[in-house]
């Protein structure tokens, strides 16, 4: 994303009618890398941010105490510590309700990714889950790992951008160690070409201009051919291109309609349809209700309220 980082006090970017707010991650300085780590308190009061918005960075929170909800896009997790979450460049959320929570973040954008670029990947797929349990043995290395990167970015002390990047590779790879509710250990997933191009595909359709791209135009993109592209994408996912397609405007049309006051014909347009009326039979098809309702269950009311500052 441009403009990823800011100046600490910069004003952050003028919020247009209907969009969600956007964060970019304060650095001291250019000579400072584009990353913090803190408490709640340390961050500031946007890192329990209540609004909902987005970033330009990634987000780990180790989430040690406190209640309520931690609302990722559309998703609702109860805050019953200890959990360590993942929220991606891009991703709307907000906290919801409760007390709380307390804990340690880390925010980093792609940019100190530098010496572990296949972090990247790895991120995408915590993000996918974005909500990790953690038993007693997890909770201890998880917090070692947040406090020696708490202790780094403090201390400033010679070599310590390598030691920062180091530290977080390892608290990634651990992170995606961890099982699923019910698993009692990861099913690492093979990175081959196939599963390589069914990934680059799966972050190209997330993108908002892709909106009523076709699998065709996607292949193009990704230089390959339509069929090469479906038969990547099934071995990856299990389901055809043209589905994942679909899904990811029904999701885009979600976002906007829970996250903005954007009016159902400009939501419409945002996801490449030019006739709101067949939009509106479109979204009802797929998720058996109208755009409308779903807005009414899913809406919030302070998302148009000016962002204060640029922090998280």
């Amino acid at each position: 994303m441009r403009a990823t980082t800011v100046p600490p006090g910069t004003p952050g970017p003028p919020t247009a009618a209907g969009d969600v707010p956007l964060h970019r991650l304060e650095v001291a300085g250019p000579g400072h890398p584009p990353f913090a780590a803190g408490s709640f308190e340390a961050v500031g009061p946007l890192s329990r941010w209540s609004r909902p918005h987005r970033h330009t960075f990634y987000e780990i929170i180790h989430v040690s105490a406190g209640s309520g909800t931690h609302v990722v896009d559309l998703a609702r997790w109860p805050v019953r510590p200890p959990h360590l979450a993942v929220v991606l460049p891009g991703q709307v959320h907000h906290w919801e309700g409760g007390r709380g929570p307390e804990g340690t973040l880390a925010l980093f954008t792609d940019d100190f990714l530098v010496d572990h670029p296949a972090d990247r990947e790895v991120l995408r797929r915590l993000g996918q889950r974005g909500w990790f349990a953690l038993d007693a043995e997890h909770d201890r290395s998880v917090g070692r790992l947040m406090a020696e990167l708490v202790a780094e970015y403090r201390q400033r002390a010679p070599g310590h951008e390598s030691v920062l990047r180091s530290l977080l590779h390892v608290l990634v790879v651990r992170a995606a160690r961890l099982p699923r509710h019910g698993e009692t250990g990861h099913d690492p997933r093979s990175l081959g070409r196939p599963a390589a191009v069914a990934a680059e595909f799966t972050r190209l359709i997330a993108r908002p201009e892709a909106a009523g791209w076709s699998v065709r135009e996607c292949a193009s993109r990704l230089g390959v051919t339509p069929g090469y592209l479906a038969q990547a994408v099934r071995a990856a996912t299990g389901r055809p291109p043209g589905r994942l397609l679909i899904e990811a405007r029904v999701y885009q049309a979600q976002q906007l309609l829970a996250h903005t006051r954007l009016p159902v014909r400009q939501v419409a347009a945002r996801t490449g349809f030019t006739d709101p009326a067949y939009f509106s039979r479109f979204f009802r098809r797929e998720t058996g209700s109208s755009p409308g309702d779903f807005r009414k269950h899913h809406s919030r009311h302070d998302q148009s309220l000016e962002l204060p500052s640029a922090r998280t």
